[in-house]
């Protein structure tokens, strides 16, 4: 069984955060507990503030690894410019570099086919180009899911999409992959 966050919860918000907000609550944690708690419980107090530190490094390590804006700017650029065969195989590669097996489909809701460990995704992604991305390839894409018994989905495009298309896409379970995130998944495998 695979866990899933809260969104809204307080380590979900503080995952999204920068890094040093959550550092800024461990040493709250820490004075606090120095200037409230008898000598003897302090260190206990302090321990309080032991999963805000693990968040913290947590998100430090995300901000790290994520791309510049420059780099995320440039990465999408290469990536329009490239024909679908490119796209597809640069795509594939970045996926096996994560441990996924990779099967191309030939259907028109889902593109690829990711294996690992078990658990199975579809990943749509030959409208990649394109300026506006509807319901309708998301509603086929989760119908290809329960078709296949899939346990994840992604819908991969270069442009953000609209506010109707996440909120379909939030209904139907699918994770849109574009922006930062679909340049954190080319970058280590894109030419330059």
């Amino acid at each position: 069984m695979k866990w899933k966050m809260a969104e809204n919860s307080m380590f979900a918000m503080l995952l999204r955060s920068p890094w040093w907000v959550s550092i800024a609550v461990v040493a709250a944690f820490a004075l606090l507990s120095r200037a409230l708690l008898p000598q003897q419980y302090v260190v206990f107090g302090m321990m309080g503030g032991f999963p805000f530190l693990v968040i913290g490094i947590i998100a430090a390590w995300r901000q790290f690894q994520a791309p510049s804006p420059e780099r995320v700017t440039r990465t999408l650029q290469v990536a329009a410019a490239m024909s679908w065969r490119d796209f597809s195989g640069v795509l594939e590669h970045a996926y096996g570099k994560q441990g996924y097996a990779v099967t191309r489909l030939d259907g028109d809701a889902a593109d690829l086919l990711l294996t690992k460990a078990g658990r199975t995704t579809l990943v749509a992604c030959k409208r990649w180009k394109a300026a506006n991305h509807g319901a309708a390839a998301l509603l086929a894409l989760g119908k290809a899911r329960q078709t296949r018994d899939a346990s994840h989905c992604s819908y991969i495009s270069l442009a953000d999409v609209n506010a109707n298309t996440r909120r379909v896409a939030a209904q139907n379970r699918i994770e849109l992959v574009n922006g930062a995130a679909l340049a954190q998944l080319l970058g280590k495998v894109m030419p330059r």
